[in-house]
């Protein structure tokens, strides 16, 4: 299972680290591949994981999270 989350705020190389690690602290997420240019984040779940834990983790690192797929 894949969500692709779209984030505001991402401007380099470390930003994109910052929300990678964020995101594959989370129980279930396996894969999350990060592009600040694309200002994407596309999580592979190896389990349902609800969207506002994928929201938290983001916006605690001071991101914005505009919506997922």
């Amino acid at each position: 299972m894949e969500k692709i989350m779209k984030i505001e705020g991402m401007m380099c190389p470390h930003c994109e680290a910052t929300v990678k690690k964020a995101l594959e602290k989370i129980d279930g997420v396996v894969l999350a591949v990060v592009s600040y240019t694309a200002g994407t984040a596309t999580v592979t779940l190896t389990k349902p994981v609800d969207n506002a834990l994928l929201v938290q983790a983001v916006t605690e690192k001071d991101y914005k999270v505009t919506g997922i797929d």
